[in-house]
């Protein structure tokens, strides 16, 4: 196949690239400066220079590209704003589908995430409903999950790929990552709220299964151990060299912090995470 692929330098972009390349597809990788255009080009893609929030330049790069799938792997992280990852889902997703549909492509292959549910005892599937009503700050977050997944459903074909928190190169769980400075400050308390994780590489490896799977999928892209902080944070501890964490009492957590349920990525698509569990894979 010929794939657009948008977010071509982020933390799943560019580990999705080569994937695709071995593969056998072409790809066409937007990026916003010469940096990341090298980056592609050594990675075996086609750069083209544009932003998503310039949509005239967006369309006429995807109509010039004439690809047969786009691969949404956009964020704005940067900053640790929600605010901007909010806005690059709701209009940096606005004109990548709408730039889309312009140019005829029929397939789209979307990164969202999968700590949106509504609160509840059991780690969610993906039949569960978004968490629509959640005050502040996570309304926001909420609500730009929702536009990027509408505005994906647009497309004769798509799929959604819900995933867990990422971890490994590139991203805030890493040794260099945000989530280590604040391991080592003593600012991640071991605590009930549950969470789901998922390699960065695994994560690229299900965008790139992604584009042959079935449409219409939304999918939990998550590890195979939903667990509580205070199960992870201090192996997280250990793997960053930070000291061990502050452990807070038992009982109580956010409903919605529940993690998430990988049947249907296992079962139904044959997705295998490489690493099974965060206890392996943040010590590798």
């Amino acid at each position: 196949m010929h794939v657009f692929l948008a977010g071509a330098t982020g933390a799943i972009g560019r580990q999705v690239l080569p994937l695709l390349v071995a593969d056998g597809h072409r790809v066409t990788a937007l990026t916003r400066g010469a940096s990341g255009a090298a980056a592609v080009l050594a990675a075996g893609g086609t750069p083209v220079t544009g932003d998503v929030y310039d949509a005239a330049r967006l369309a006429h790069l995807v109509r010039a590209a004439s690809p047969d799938a786009v691969m949404h792997q956009l964020t704005d992280l940067g900053r640790g704003n929600l605010a901007d990852n909010a806005r690059i889902r709701t209009v940096g997703t606005r004109n990548l589908v709408d730039a889309a549909v312009a140019a005829g492509v029929r397939r789209i292959v979307a990164q969202s995430i999968s700590w949106v549910y509504e609160g509840g005892p059991d780690p969610a599937g993906e039949e569960t409903p978004l968490d629509a009503t959640a005050p502040e700050p996570r309304r926001t977050t909420v609500a730009g999950v929702a536009a990027l997944e509408g505005a994906v459903r647009e497309l004769p074909e798509w799929v959604v790929l819900r995933y867990g928190l990422l971890y490994g190169p590139g991203t805030w769980y890493t040794r260099d990552g945000s989530a280590a400075d604040r391991a080592r400050a003593g600012e991640l308390a071991a605590d009930d709220e549950v969470a789901s994780f998922v390699h960065v590489a695994d994560a690229a490896r299900a965008a790139a299964l992604a584009l042959s799977w079935p449409s219409g999928a939304t999918v939990n892209i998550v590890d195979d151990e939903p667990a509580p902080a205070r199960a992870w944070v201090p192996v997280f501890c250990e793997a960053v060299g930070a000291p061990p964490p502050a452990v807070l009492p038992a009982g109580g957590r956010n409903g919605w912090a529940r993690g998430a349920d990988n049947s249907r990525a296992r079962r139904d698509l044959g997705w295998r995470p490489e690493f099974a569990s965060w206890r392996t894979g943040f010590l590798a």
